[in-house]
């Protein structure tokens, strides 16, 4: 007894010539589309330009101006570093700490590098590169206000009054640490400091090693009550979610230096010596 074919012979020929079709036009497909997103990738336009846009703000010791207005400090090393080792030139584009990945996203630049924690909340907006650094949050209170604090719990009562910087990571650590005092958010990280110095806040959270700077600069006004940060948080780069090829280059450049010994060279120079700061005094 004969069978009948699964597919008429018109029908099986068919599919056969459309499988060789795709089997002949895939990979070339496949071609085009990488070679668009080469093409369009944020380092391909940086290297066109000849140009690295940086989106950073001002943080001490990461970055900060010197007597002649000019950009000093820890990101803005890294930064010049990595446009150097690309061939380009580097442009620095100061911008709000609220609003520096809405910047990001809408192409301002190319790049975040200004000391940003990586956060799951955040990676949910741009992709991060692998970690460069590593911060932690500490504490300086004023003195007077703050007489006798000692512990994380001294200040996590609703009398006591906290500054931070608005968008900064010290935000997230004073409400998982210190839900209970009062916070008052400052755009700039100096407003949130001054706050303290004039005795209208209790004490100011902020990435080390800032507030020892300021104790140190105030001895007479504040003081630090815990001596080691109470976090630690990753630094990395941000780049616009779905760029590959710039957030491989950065994690391979970020490898190198490291094993350079070149960033923990810097590191030092800016957080653990005070050899810099008489070009911003």
């Amino acid at each position: 007894m004969r069978t009948k074919p699964l597919l008429p012979a018109k029908a099986l020929l068919a599919v056969i010539s459309l499988f060789l079709i795709v089997c002949i036009v895939s990979p070339a497909l496949a071609g085009d589309i990488q070679n668009k997103l080469v093409a369009e990738s944020t380092l391909e336009q940086v290297m066109k330009r000849g140009v690295l846009k940086v989106g950073m703000s001002t943080f001490v010791p990461w970055a900060m101006n010197d007597k002649n207005g000019q950009l000093i400090g820890f990101e803005i090393d890294v930064a010049k570093r990595l446009a150097a080792d690309l061939g380009v030139k580097v442009e620095f584009i100061p911008t709000k700490w609220a609003g520096i990945i809405p910047a990001l996203l809408t192409g301002k630049f190319d790049v975040i590098i200004g000391g940003m924690t990586i956060q799951p909340s955040r990676n949910q907006k741009v992709n991060f590169s692998i970690p460069y650094d590593y911060t932690g949050q500490a504490i300086v209170a004023n003195k007077q206000l703050a007489a006798g604090f000692k512990t994380m719990e001294d200040f996590n009562r609703p009398e006591v009054t906290l500054t931070a910087r608005l968008g900064s990571s010290s935000v997230a650590a004073v409400k998982q640490f210190m839900p209970k005092a009062k916070l008052t958010l400052f755009d700039d990280e100096s407003q949130a400091y001054q706050e303290v110095i004039n005795g209208k806040a209790h004490a100011m959270v902020g990435s080390a090693p800032t507030p020892a700077f300021q104790a140190l600069k105030y001895p007479e006004t504040l003081f630090i009550p815990i001596e080691e940060t109470f976090t630690k948080e990753p630094i990395g780069f941000a780049v616009r979610k779905g760029d590959f090829d710039t957030l491989n280059y950065f994690n391979n450049w970020i490898t190198v230096v490291a094993a350079e010994g070149w960033l923990k060279e810097i590191k030092h120079y800016w957080f653990e010596t005070k050899d810099w700061e008489s070009s911003i005094q």
